[in-house]
This record gives C-alpha cells, sequence and structure tokens, in this order.
C-alpha cells in the first residue's frame, strides 16, 4: 500500500498546473512553455502545440498568436540567436532556457510581425521573466531587447564573401551542416531558393473529396467565406489557402468533402493508377491521406488494409475514413518490414524519412535531424520495398514515396531495388503526371518551385 502524502505536499502536487498555467499565461506565456519543452525533449513540437491548442483554454485570437510565435521562433531560430548572442552580456547559449525563448519570442515579433509595436512585444516577455525567474533576469532580458531595437539596423551578419555557406545558414536560419550539404549537391542558385522557400510560411492546401463533393462547390464556399485561395497548377482538386481560420472546425470539413492534404502527396496517390474493385495495402498509413484519396480514386469499391506499427495511431485512419465516407478501408497493426498477406493489386509504401521536404510546415524537423539520419534512415526503407515486393501480384504495382529531397532515400533506393529484382520495371510518372513535377520517370517535387512540398515517388510494376 503507498503511504498517503503529507497533507502540504498534496496541495503542492495538486496546484503545480495551476502555477504553471499563471507563471505561463496568455499566448506568449504558453509559447515559452512550448519551446522550453521541446528544447529539453525530443518530443516533436506539433504535438506539443497541439495539445496546447486543445486544453490551454485560449481565445481563438490567441490560438493564432501563439501557433505564429511557435513556427515563427523555431523556422528562424539560428538567425534570432545570432542577433540575441551579439547583443548578450555574456553566453547566451547558457542562458536559462525560459530566459532564451522568452527573447526569442520578443524578438521574432519585433522582426517578423509587423502589427505588434516592439515595446508591447518587449513588456509583455519581460513581465514573464519576471513571474518566472524574478526581477534580476527581467532586467537582463528587458536591458538586451531595447538595445536589440535601438540598433537593429546596424546588426552584423556573417560575411558572405568570407564564408556563405555559414552566412545562409544564419539569414536563412538551417544548419550549417545542412546548407553545406545542398550547396555542395545544388550549388548556390538553387540552395538560396531553397532556403527561402523553406523559411516562409506554408499556405495549406486542401483536397475536394470526390466522393462526396465538386471542386465548384468547394471553391463557391471558400469564395463566401472569403478565404483566398488558388488552385493548384498540378492537381485541379487541390485548393491552397493562405489562411486556415480554423476550417477543421467548419462543416465542410466537418462533413468530409474537404481534406488537408499537400498536393505532392496527392500527386503520389493518384500515380498509383488505382481503379474500383482493386486489393490494395498501404504498408505505412497513418494518418491516412494517401489512402484516403486511393479510396476515392476507387470510388469506394474494394479492399485496403491500412497498416500501421502503433495501435494509438489507428484511430487516425478510423476517423478519418469514417469523416471521408469512406468504408473500404481496413486499420491494422502491423510492422512494414514484416507484414504478411495475400498477395494485392497495388502496394503503397510511403517510408519513414527524414522529411526535408516538409521543412516550411515542419520547421522543428531540421533542429532535430542531422546528416545521419539520412544514412540511419536507409536500410528501414529497404526493408519496407523488400516487404512491398512479396505482397503485390505479377501485373500489380508498387509506390514508392517519401516527402524528402534526399536522393539517397529516393532515386537511390529505386536504383538499388530495380537492380536486386529485375522482374520489376519502372513505369515513367510521365504518363500519368504533369511533366513539369516529373524527372527521369519519378514524381519529384521541390518547395518553392512547385506550390507544394518538396516529395518523391516511383511506380514499380511487377512484370512477374
Amino acid at each position: 500500500m503507498f503511504e498517503e502524502l503529507p497533507s502540504a505536499e498534496r496541495v503542492t502536487l495538486q496546484s503545480k498546473p495551476a502555477q504553471e498555467q499563471f507563471l505561463y499565461q496568455g499566448a506568449r506565456g504558453a509559447a515559452i512553455r512550448i519551446l522550453s519543452r521541446f528544447e529539453r525533449s525530443d518530443s516533436y513540437l506539433d504535438k506539443l502545440l497541439e495539445h496546447e491548442l486543445r486544453t490551454g483554454g485560449l481565445s481563438h485570437q490567441d490560438k493564432a498568436l501563439l501557433t505564429e510565435l511557435v513556427n515563427g521562433v523555431t523556422r528562424w531560430l539560428s538567425k534570432l540567436d545570432w542577433v540575441l548572442t551579439g547583443f548578450y552580456h555574456g553566453e547566451f547559449d547558457k542562458c536559462m532556457t525560459p530566459v532564451k525563448n522568452a527573447m526569442r519570442i520578443a524578438l521574432y515579433q519585433v522582426m517578423f510581425l509587423n502589427k505588434i509595436p516592439p515595446a508591447a512585444a518587449i513588456n509583455e516577455s519581460v513581465e514573464i521573466i519576471k513571474r518566472i525567474k524574478g526581477e534580476k533576469s527581467a532586467g537582463i532580458v528587458n536591458a538586451v531587447l531595447r538595445n536589440i531595437t535601438r540598433n537593429i539596423e546596424n546588426i552584423r551578419y556573417p560575411n558572405q564573401d568570407e564564408d556563405m555557406v555559414w552566412y545562409l545558414a544564419v539569414m536563412y536560419s538551417h544548419p550549417k551542416w545542412m546548407v553545406k550539404r545542398w550547396m555542395d549537391r545544388w550549388g548556390l542558385t538553387f540552395t538560396e531558393e531553397l532556403l527561402k522557400s523553406n523559411v516562409n510560411r506554408p499556405s495549406i492546401t486542401l483536397r475536394v473529396n470526390g466522393l462526396l463533393a465538386q471542386p465548384a462547390e468547394i471553391t463557391s464556399w471558400l469564395n463566401e467565406q472569403q478565404i483566398p485561395f488558388t488552385i493548384s497548377q498540378h492537381h485541379e482538386a487541390s485548393l491552397l489557402v493562405s489562411s486556415l481560420r480554423d476550417i477543421t472546425n467548419s462543416e465542410m470539413f466537418k462533413s468530409g468533402k474537404i481534406a488537408i492534404q499537400d498536393a505532392s502527396a496527392s500527386m503520389a496517390a493518384l500515380l498509383s493508377q488505382a481503379t474500383p474493385g482493386m486489393s490494395v495495402i498501404d504498408l505505412c498509413s497513418a494518418p491516412g491521406g494517401k489512402a484516403f484519396y486511393v479510396a476515392e480514386l476507387m470510388k469506394n469499391e474494394g479492399s485496403i488494409v491500412a497498416l500501421d506499427k502503433y495501435e494509438a495511431k489507428l484511430r487516425y485512419l478510423i476517423d478519418g475514413a469514417q469523416r471521408l465516407g469512406i468504408n473500404i478501408l481496413q486499420a491494422e497493426v502491423g510492422d512494414a518490414r514484416s507484414y504478411q498477406h495475400d498477395q494485392v493489386d497495388l502496394v503503397l509504401a510511403d517510408v519513414p524519412c527524414t522529411g526535408f521536404g516538409t521543412l516550411s510546415k515542419k520547421p522543428d524537423i531540421k533542429w532535430k535531424r542531422d546528416a545521419d539520419d539520412i544514412i540511419k534512415l536507409i536500410p528501414l526503407q529497404r526493408e519496407i520495398l523488400l516487404n512491398a515486393a512479396s505482397l503485390v501480384k505479377p501485373g500489380g504495382a508498387i509506390i514508392y514515396s517519401t516527402c524528402t529531397i534526399e536522393s539517397e532515400e529516393n532515386e537511390q533506393n529505386i536504383a538499388w531495388f530495380l537492380q536486386e529484382f529485375p522482374n520489376f520495371i519502372l513505369d515513367p510518372a510521365e504518363q500519368y503526371l504533369p511533366s513539369e513535377v516529373c524527372e527521369h520517370g519519378f514524381l519529384k517535387t521541390i518547395p518553392g518551385q512547385h506550390s507544394t512540398d518538396g516529395a518523391f515517388a516511383a511506380r514499380l510494376i511487377r512484370k512477374s
């Protein structure tokens, strides 16, 4: 039996969440808390943010500000830190984590958000630090930030003539190793355009669910709601919107008439050329976007086994299919490397990858990954491909896809596979998709060039 805590300790434990809520109140306080947890853990930023938005009791306006601050600071982290390091008396890196993040949040507003007066942004961060760490730390934060605002036009950045890699890494806020890798591979012009795209605020893409709606109905609704949008140049059922305005709570979303899916992912699913009556296995399915679109292409006729390694993720598949009016999808727990099943017409292998094509939407990835992660992922990707080969019928297809731009995870894996399995051939993507998103038989999109995430897909046909 557990010994009961003394009453004083019980009060302390019970009041801790309330005390934390007081210390980190408001959108800016919540942003400091999230960024500090992210820095001290392996947590994904979007999961921390999603939890806060769901449970924090913030107004709609504060939720929008919180999202902007958390993603914005993470997106521009190394540029903010370069500036703060130059003005902080002492070693900024050794500063207490909440204090660092309070300064980053204030400086982000000063440098990137024109609608918030600098004095207001600074005062909010100073008051939060005063509650958390006291007057002394608050005084330091105030002095550093006000000194920056007085001298913001005279900040010196790395000299591009002396070290272009370091200059780009700071100015576009990417890890130096990543910039060097891309410079060595693609050169200065391509790399700089890619970096610029990665630090832009992303648009959100809505895919019209053809089972329940037509594009004209959705475009009419967006116009009525005064939500600006553009139609994807490469996929006519994809609509790019710059402001969500909580679209997930809209009737169109709840009724399943729209899904949130980047056009690059939709085109990877379209490459499957799925038709009604097919049998399909999606080996790495959750949260289910590609499987859902394949079900639509199949006109909800046939069968799809949607697999995920973790049972907790199956709810995304089940709930998503139900919302979109899909009843041919069966969610199962299984390991994509070893899952066994009767052979099917189509296997989707949307493998785990570095995600370097999604940095504008998921800026935390660039700070959590390193170059070794690319090499570490290749064996896993190839094991999944090996198993996919055993699951597809002669005459059937494998769609191998990633959301990265790294050739080791993309073209090189396909070259290895075709060498290992001469009974498979590459079916050129140019036969099914617009030529401008294809290269050497593959679907290949680049951020900044195609108004999509960076992505790759290959259609592999089993001959015998």
